[in-house]
């Protein structure tokens, strides 16, 4: 009976933020990409498997004391590129990989927003056809849900950025097993698949931790 009045609840949540926000000119006329928060609530609303599956990856985290790090909405963004690759805009990862992105996320919680604050996810897991068209590596840490590609929600600069997540990194990025990568502008790549870092072209020499670019 709980699992049925929660998958109510989630319905009645869905249906009403989605009408509050398509009342909202500028959120309603000002999606990104396609995987803005409305669209998300639109995709929920349309797919009972979606609501199903998104519940019980939102009762997952919680049990992990990780729910709430970033919303549940972003972390199921797929990838920017999923218009011109033909493929989901949202994707609840397999329950078997759940587990990578709670000691990811506890990172984020304890290590990378105390320093740089509150952070967005534009991507997070992918599966195999997105991951290959978008350009993401074979053994992409998207493809089991180790990662998230995020940027900054305040204003900061890119060079700041860079010194924060590299100290970090550094300093406590072995005793998770994180991976950092750095894209172009203020999105940065976290994973926990392994204690690692790079850049532009994946080598470790090439990471403006080493570099300071």
């Amino acid at each position: 009976m709980s699992y049925i009045f929660d998958m109510q609840q989630l319905i009645r949540i869905a249906a009403l933020a989605l009408a509050a926000l398509l009342a909202s000119p500028s959120l309603a006329s000002s999606p990104a990409e396609g995987q803005s928060k409305a669209d998300y609530l639109a995709w929920l609303a349309k797919s009972p498997a979606a609501r199903a599956k998104v519940l019980g990856f939102k009762s997952f985290l919680d049990m992990k004391n990780v729910d709430g790090v970033i919303p549940t909405w972003q972390l199921v963004r797929t990838a920017s590129m999923w218009r011109e690759c033909n493929g989901p805009r949202f994707e609840v990862a397999p329950f078997t990989e759940w587990t990578h992105i709670a000691e990811t996320l506890r990172f984020v919680e304890n290590h990378v927003e105390p320093v740089i604050g509150e952070v967005e996810a534009l991507s997070g897991y992918r599966n195999g056809d997105l991951n290959q068209c978008s350009g993401g590596a074979k053994a992409s840490a998207h493809r089991h849900f180790f990662a998230l590609d995020l940027t900054p929600v305040r204003d900061i600069g890119r060079s700041a950025m860079i010194r924060s997540l590299c100290s970090i990194h550094q300093g406590r990025g072995g005793g998770y097993g994180i991976g950092l990568g750095f894209y172009t502008g203020l999105r940065f790549h976290v994973d926990s698949k392994g204690f690692r870092k790079w850049g532009s072209n994946g080598r470790g020499e090439t990471s403006p931790c080493v570099t300071g670019a």
